[in-house]
């Protein structure tokens, strides 16, 4: 007997993949648009359709099991815990530019200028993403808790040590290894735990826990600061490293799975989805967000560390430029869940794509312009807020092209190719920078880098939006053919994506 859509769905949940769609009510009772922002997908799609669709519904009932979640109960604990870990491993990332002042001004290191000390903070960003593979394999290996506790001992020992170093290289290795490699097993299982335990708010809580990177990073800019002026540079590595460890240990105690995906410890297929492939490179959809990734994050690094800096080349002193860079953190620590609460409801592409816009916008006017400390601590804040969307915006705007099952080891490709311009995308920057003008115009090739970076992003991005746009009415075009028996044409499957009213079709995606 044939079905309405409504007891197709229930019938296919219930494990019934036989059941073929014969609609009830007439195609024209639920308007095109409608039907685009109901429509759940898949990332793979049947490439004809002979009168039956049944296997385009049984695949639409298999994402939408696997993107069902309790949306709260103990995965705001996991959110919380995910909170303090950012906070205790991105966050220690943040001061950086302040002891690279530090170094420079007091000659700590003979012969080593502004451009290496940029490197080593990059290198620890990188180590940090190249090590995403690694840290999957780990959790499959050890469990989530097991790597997030290997990965906090790991991170700690690199910043103490950090406080012994007497050659350069020495802090190459503890600061940009060592606490580099530690950060990246903490960082990527804690992210992915977060992501499965929602599905309408799963944006929310990414950014609420991404939001701990911008939050310590204004705790450890402001206590840097202050143990620098008190103790000198040694002891505060040390006493850095001690709360890094005590909060990320007894919160990676606190973390648990989600029941909707079993720990890949005793389930063998989740650990295979979560493994490294060179075949998600192939996807037009990952190439997109790798762009808009990479060069965005090109901007991010060199914004990030730039900023002190260029505060002091204005004419203020060190203290007035740890504060710059701890407003810059306390705009990504309100930004991020304020972006993930926001692109729930608007869209996440959407959202990301006016965020990224803005950024931009900001760099190449309001940046340039402030060349006193309000109007500065202005323009760190919000480029605070908006500079970051890519990293409170990818995990979920990931999982939702490519699918849950797929999401970790995508993003795991993602964070892999983010370590390029993480590790010389400060040092890039710094070359734009004019040393010898003695005015304070000689950051603004800079600066106008910095935008055009997320200028460049933001085209990325509206290109990824149209190909959503086109995969969704695909999808509704597959359903309503299908209903007469027709067959979708080629050039709709294929190309469809890159015509010019898929980029300006208003639509939550």
């Amino acid at each position: 007997m044939a079905a309405s859509h409504t007891d197709a769905g229930r019938s296919l949940a219930q494990g019934d993949s036989t059941t073929t769609l014969a609609p009830s009510v007439p195609p024209t009772a639920i308007s095109s648009a409608q039907k685009l922002n109901q429509l759940f997908d898949s990332p793979k799609e049947p490439k004809q359709i002979t009168g039956s669709i049944e296997k385009t519904t049984a695949t639409a009932a298999a994402a939408a099991v696997e993107d069902r979640a309790s949306d709260g109960g103990y995965g705001w604990v996991c959110t919380f815990c995910s909170f303090m870990i950012h906070a205790n491993t991105w966050g220690v990332g943040s001061p950086w530019g302040i002891f690279l002042d530090r170094y420079i001004s007091q000659g700590t290191f003979a012969r080593v200028g502004r451009s290496e000390y940029a490197i080593i903070g990059g290198l620890a960003m990188a180590m940090a993403l190249i090590v995403a593979p690694l840290a999957n394999r780990c959790k499959i290996a050890l469990g989530t808790r097991g790597t997030i506790v290997l990965g906090s001992v790991i991170a700690s020992i690199g910043v103490h040590t950090s406080s012994t170093a007497s050659k350069v290289w020495h802090l190459v290795l503890s600061y940009g290894v060592c606490y580099g490699l530690g950060m990246g097993i903490v960082y990527i299982p804690t992210l992915s735990v977060v992501g499965p335990w929602f599905s309408i708010h799963r944006s929310l809580a990414i950014g609420i826990a991404t939001a701990g990177s911008g939050f310590g990073g204004l705790g450890y800019s402001l206590l840097a600061g202050k143990l620098i002026a008190t103790y000198g540079i040694p002891w505060t590595w040390r006493i850095m490293s001690y709360i890094m460890f005590f909060c990320n240990f007894f919160c990676g105690l606190l973390v648990r799975e989600s029941p909707v995906t079993k720990s890949p410890v005793n389930n063998p297929v989740a650990a295979n989805s979560s493994s490294f492939s060179f075949h998600i490179f192939t996807r037009p959809q990952v190439i997109l967000i790798l762009i808009w990734g990479f060069m965005v994050e090109l901007g991010y690094v060199s914004l990030f560390f730039s900023l002190p800096s260029h505060a002091t080349s204005l004419g203020l002193d060190l203290n007035q430029g740890s504060i710059v860079q701890a407003v810059l953190s306390l705009g990504i620590g309100i930004g991020r869940p304020c972006v993930g609460w926001v692109s729930d409801r608007q869209g996440r592409i959407n959202t990301a794509l006016l965020m990224t816009l803005f950024c931009g916008l900001i760099s190449l006017t309001l940046w340039i312009y402030a060349r006193s400390y309000p109007p500065l601590l202005v323009f760190a804040f919000l480029a605070g807020i908006s500079s970051g969307t890519f990293w409170s915006t990818a995990n979920p705007i990931v999982t939702e092209v490519v699918g849950l099952r797929q999401s970790s080891a995508t993003y795991s490709a993602v964070c892999l190719v983010m370590a390029l311009p993480a590790t010389f995308g400060e040092a890039i920057a710094l070359q734009f920078v004019d040393e010898s003008r003695t005015d304070d115009a000689k950051f603004l090739p800079s600066q106008m880098y910095v935008g055009c970076t997320y200028f460049v992003g933001a085209v990325a991005l509206l290109m990824l939006r149209a190909w959503r746009v086109w995969q969704l009415q695909r999808n509704l075009a597959v359903v309503e053919d299908a209903e007469v028996a027709g067959v979708v044409p080629e050039e709709k499957r294929v190309y469809g994506w890159m015509m010019p009213r898929m980029w300006i079709k208003v639509v939550k995606v």
